[in-house]
C-alpha cells in the first residue's frame, strides 16, 4: 500500500480543505479490474491505523475501491449509462457490500466526488504550506497550480468524471460543484489577500473578479480534458498561473474612461 502522507495544517495564503457536500465514451472492458492502490480514494480514505488493520482498513478498502470504480466506469460510460453492476464487477465486491455503504447509483457518485474533490484541494493546500510562510505570492500560486494540474493528470479517469461528467450527473451533483468552486474562490480570495500585504499598490481584489478567474480555469481545464486528455494538463499550468497573476496585479490598473 501507498505511504501515507501528512495532512496539511492551516496557513497563510491558503484554504483549508473542507466538507462539501459530450465527447465520445469508450467502452468500459470486462474483466479489467484492479486494485489502484494509488488513487486518490485509497490515500484519502486510509485508516488511521493504517492499511494493516482488520474490520476497518477492509471496509475501508472496499468503499476505496468502490468510489475509485464510479469513477472509472463514469469516465468510460458516461454518468447515464453506469449501472450499480458496472461498480461492483469493477470494484471486485458484492452487491451487498455495495448497498451497505450506498443507497444507490447517485449516492455512490456523490460520495466519490466529495471524497476525490477534498483529497485534490487537501494535496493543493499541502502545496501551497510547503513554499514557506515567507514565501512570495507568486510562488504559493505556482505550487498550486502545478499541484491541481498536476493531481488531475496523475488520475485522467477522475479528471475526466468530476470536471466533464459531474455536469450529466443530475442537480446534487451540480449543487455540490458548486460548493466546490465556492471553496476555490475562497482560496483565491486568501491569496490575493496575501498579495496585497505584500504588495500594498495592488490593493483589494473585488470577490467578483476572483470568481470570474474560478470559472474561467473551469473552463479551459474541462476544454482541454477534452480536446488532449488529462494527462496532458501540465501543458496549461503556465497559462493558468499568468491568468491568475493578471487578475490579481489587474486589481491595481485602474479602471479605463470612457472618451
Amino acid at each position: 500500500m501507498p505511504e501515507r502522507r501528512p495532512r496539511a495544517g492551516p496557513g497563510e495564503g491558503v484554504v483549508k480543505a473542507q466538507t462539501v457536500g459530450t465527447a465520445p465514451y469508450r467502452p468500459l472492458q470486462s474483466g479489467s479490474r484492479m486494485t489502484r492502490t494509488d488513487s486518490l480514494f485509497f490515500r484519502a480514505l486510509e485508516p488511521e491505523e493504517g492499511w494493516r488493520g482488520q474490520r476497518e482498513a477492509t471496509s475501508a478498502s472496499q468503499r476505496a475501491r468502490m468510489l475509485d470504480a464510479i469513477a472509472r466506469a463514469v469516465a468510460h460510460k458516461g454518468y447515464a449509462r453506469v449501472t450499480v453492476g458496472d461498480v461492483v464487477a469493477e470494484a471486485g465486491v458484492s452487491r451487498r457490500t455495495f448497498y451497505e455503504q450506498f443507497k444507490d447509483k447517485e449516492d455512490c457518485f456523490l460520495a466519490a466526488y466529495v471524497t476525490g474533490t477534498e483529497a485534490l484541494i487537501g494535496d493543493i493546500a499541502e502545496a501551497s504550506l510547503a513554499v514557506g510562510p515567507d514565501a512570495d505570492w507568486r510562488e504559493v500560486i505556482q505550487a498550486a497550480i502545478d499541484t491541481y494540474v498536476g493531481t488531475l493528470a496523475d488520475d485522467p479517469e477522475f479528471a475526466r468524471t468530476f470536471l466533464v461528467d459531474v455536469l450529466g450527473a443530475g442537480p446534487a451533483a451540480v449543487e455540490l460543484r458548486g460548493k466546490v468552486y465556492e471553496q476555490f474562490v475562497q482560496q483565491y480570495v486568501i491569496l490575493a489577500r496575501r498579495a496585497a500585504r505584500q504588495e500594498a499598490e495592488i490593493g483589494e481584489v473585488p470577490e467578483v473578479y476572483l470568481r470570474a478567474l474560478v470559472g474561467g480555469i473551469g473552463e479551459l481545464v474541462q476544454q482541454h480534458v477534452l480536446t488532449k486528455g488529462a494527462k496532458t494538463l501540465p501543458e496549461l499550468a503556465p497559462v493558468l498561473v499568468r491568468l491568475v497573476k493578471a487578475v490579481i496585479q489587474g486589481a491595481a490598473a485602474p479602471a479605463p474612461t470612457s472618451t
